[in-house]
């Protein structure tokens, strides 16, 4: 079994932690955020060219896996299988989450947005899930709250 935690995680005091009651296992949980990665779906921002102005964009999903202690492989459907056979049952799991922003000018053209990073530790102890999460880079469109309630929304819907 490989440990999955990152190395470089922040040592800074975390800016978003949740714990929540949790019956499944982490190869479960790989499995469902397996399923998080691609998804997408539309809110309302602030406008980088139009100050004070608000669009309607779309942010997508990318999750990643730490695979040896210093790089990340992504985690989709794809590749879930071969993961889960090296995941233990209870232990701690970091993710990096990226999240890619982009909505429709007035030629309906798609254009790109600076996306954010966030970095998500799962541990897992007894039958308590303790999601520790910190923004790393980007413009912070996104809470880290949020990314929290994303993942827990999926885990009920048990993807």
């Amino acid at each position: 079994m490989k440990k999955r935690i990152y190395h470089r995680f922040p040592h800074r005091e975390v800016e978003f932690e949740q714990r929540n009651r949790y019956y499944a296992d982490l190869p479960f949980l790989v499995k469902v955020m397996a399923g998080i990665d691609g998804k997408f779906g539309m809110f309302v921002t602030e406008s980088v060219s139009r100050k004070g102005s608000r669009i309607q964009a779309r942010r997508e999903i990318e999750v990643e896996i730490v695979t040896n202690g210093l790089d990340f492989s992504r985690l989709n459907y794809r590749n879930v299988g071969s993961i889960i056979d090296t995941i233990e049952f209870q232990g701690t799991i970091d993710f990096r989450i990226s999240l890619k922003y982009s909505y429709l000018d007035g030629k309906y053209d798609r254009v790109p947005l600076r996306g954010d990073i966030f970095l998500v530790r799962a541990i897992l102890e007894e039958d308590i899930l303790t999601l520790r999460i910190n923004h790393v880079d980007g413009p912070g469109r996104t809470e880290c709250g949020r990314i929290a309630d994303t993942i827990i929304d999926e885990l009920r819907r048990g993807s």
